[in-house]
């Protein structure tokens, strides 16, 4: 791995992305979190508008850059910025929203062009408020939603998580660096 590396989350809002890059940084995060002003306010209070960012230090010469997007689509001109440069995408889902299925196509599909060089993990938050559908049935949506989608791992691993958890957190993006350089070893 390099010196500086980067890591983007995403997904949609509630899903925990900016509790995870906190739970994570050994440096605590810069956040632009805003009121909630629109049907955001009926999940939560305030909703990140431009970019979560923390650092995660390997060692005394490697750091992974933690990034995390605004679960809005309104705020989508921050994606391709934010993705620039990174070595692999968390994509982070409620269980506990409406269509997670719909979810999972929608980010997948938002970053088509990005996940064609550089590997996917997913999280899937909230499984003590609704435990379906579970990680079986992630990966069972995952043929039909990424059927016309080329990714570099056309079958990322899929974890329940809760993004307070940093074990759950670690592990999370272990998998992806493992994805990115088996030889990373244990590290975290």
């Amino acid at each position: 791995m390099r010196e500086d590396n980067k890591i983007v989350f995403t997904g949609p809002v509630g899903a925990g992305k900016t509790t995870a890059i906190s739970v994570l940084s050994d440096t605590p995060i810069i956040s632009t979190d805003a009121q909630a002003s629109d049907m955001t306010l009926n999940r939560k209070g305030h909703t990140t508008v431009a970019m979560d960012y923390g650092i995660l230090k390997l060692d005394a010469q490697t750091k992974i850059h933690l990034y995390g997007t605004p679960g809005q689509e309104r705020f989508d001109f921050m994606w391709d910025i934010l993705t620039t440069g990174g070595l692999g995408l968390v994509l982070m889902l409620d269980n506990t929203r409406p269509n997670p299925k719909k979810d999972l196509h929608f980010f997948l599909h938002a970053f088509k062009d990005y996940i064609v060089n550089v590997p996917v993990v997913i999280g899937i938050s909230k499984t003590d408020v609704q435990n379906r559908p579970g990680p079986a049935d992630y990966a069972n949506m995952l043929p039909e939603v990424t059927a016309d989608l080329k990714m570099l791992n056309p079958i990322p691993p899929i974890f329940e998580i809760d993004g307070r958890k940093k074990e759950d957190i670690k592990n999370l993006v272990m998998a992806l660096l493992y994805s990115i350089d088996p030889g990373i070893g244990d590290i975290l």
